[in-house]
């Protein structure tokens, strides 16, 4: 039982060795409310990482982040290039950048950091860049690929979320 054990348990560190900054929900709906969960999954060098900011694509909107506690909130609005209605106002700045600071997340560990946002109702791939400051270093996870390439090629992808088109309701006859 040790030598099938072994083999597992060395796949299962290879795999959080080379881990990206993923989203736990890859896909959400058009024009919903979505929770972004970025987990990070390791450290800079196996150091300790103390800053994740993560970059918002227009198409998410009205970002509200969860507190973490031991960690710092800032967040940076901008005026957007297409601004929309909610809730009978109409928005024309909102929050695009997000960051979290002052924590401590030890390689050893992974944890996660969540915003809520209302999507348009584009349908398509959002992309969103983020940074991870460490002790020693940093890793940006920048990385968009081109026009029909895949992701799974890049060395430092930036986390992406499919957006469906809304399940629209059945005609009533």
């Amino acid at each position: 039982m040790k030598k099938i054990l072994l083999p597992l348990c060395l796949l299962t560190f290879a795999n959080i060795a080379n881990a990206h900054v993923t989203l736990d929900q890859a896909k959400a709906k058009a024009g919903s409310y979505h929770k972004l969960t970025f987990k990070v999954g390791h450290g800079c060098e196996g150091s300790t990482t103390h800053t994740v900011k993560i970059v918002l694509p227009e198409a998410a909107t009205g970002a509200k982040p969860m507190l973490k506690p031991g960690w710092k909130i800032d967040t940076v609005s901008q005026t957007l290039s297409k601004p929309y209605e909610s809730h009978g106002k109409k928005i024309s700045t909102g929050v695009r950048e997000v960051t979290w600071s002052g924590g401590q997340l030890p390689d050893a560990f992974y944890d996660e950091f969540s915003i809520q946002v209302k999507l348009s109702d584009e349908v398509g791939k959002l992309y969103f860049k983020v940074t991870q400051l460490c002790e020693k270093g940093r890793l940006d996870w920048i990385e968009i690929p081109a026009e029909g390439q895949s992701s799974k090629g890049l060395k430092a992808p930036a986390p992406v979320l499919e957006v469906e088109a809304k399940n629209e309701p059945a005609p009533h006859h």
